[in-house]
């Protein structure tokens, strides 16, 4: 892993490197073969401000838990919304560096492109990790979209500036979309289709749903059983 910046800087220069590193996102690509995906996301303790940073490593297609890697500490960055990598990505990067199993693409609680710099977590840690990624939020950021169908795989397109940012995307019928964009060394069309292809009746995709879970403290860890399980 490479060093991209330093993360302890003013809100003014994190603005300045998004808008640099934003020409570096890819939006095209595909994953050929999949043996591993990771889910990503992170709890936080407002009061104390500190933070859990949780990656799950599942086999794909059995999407069954391989390897996960949880690291909590300090949040030195301030809340500031479009800000969110500068203040969670150090703990999420940290608990990458654990690991034994390199995932072959990674499915990020948090925005892609639907941002409005076009770089959001999902985006800022593909970069880091030269890894395939995809955003998956739970709320809208930026833009607006039409009213999306009732059945599993109805989608809208989110429209920021006149420009399709991401989809809003029904993984389950009955329950609200989630917001899919890309990440990093992906097409819009493969994101959507592996937010689907990672479902398993619940309104996340297991990997972000597992690491949500991881990060609060209720997934049981687990390592790889040995280093030649990775790539």
């Amino acid at each position: 892993m490479e060093p991209l910046h330093d993360w302890r800087v003013s809100a003014s220069r994190a603005i300045e490197i998004q808008r640099s590193l934003a020409e570096q996102v890819s939006r095209q690509g595909e994953v050929e073969v999949v043996r591993f995906v990771g889910g990503v996301d992170i709890s936080v303790d407002k009061s104390s401000g500190t933070g859990t940073g949780a990656v799950v490593i599942l086999r794909y297609p059995e999407l069954s838990v391989a390897e996960t890697s949880v690291v909590s500490g300090a949040l030195d960055f301030p809340y500031i919304p479009g800000l969110l990598s500068f203040r969670e990505a150090p703990l999420l990067l940290a608990a990458c560096e654990r690991l034994r199993i390199t995932p072959d693409l990674i499915l990020v609680d948090g925005q892609g492109v639907a941002h409005p710099r076009r770089i959001g977590l999902a985006s800022h840690l593909g970069l880091w990790l030269e890894t395939p990624t995809v955003g998956c939020a739970k709320s809208l950021l930026c833009g607006r979209h039409e009213a999306v169908g009732g059945e599993r795989g109805d989608y809208a397109e989110i429209v920021d500036r006149e420009e399709t940012v991401g989809v809003a995307l029904r993984t389950k019928r009955g329950v609200k979309p989630v917001y899919v964009s890309v990440g990093d060394k992906l097409s819009l069309e493969s994101a959507i289709d592996w937010v689907l292809k990672c479902g398993r009746g619940y309104r996340l995709p297991e990997p972000t749903r597992l690491a949500h879970l991881a990060a609060g403290g209720n997934l049981k860890p687990k390592r790889a059983m040995t280093p030649a399980a990775g790539r």
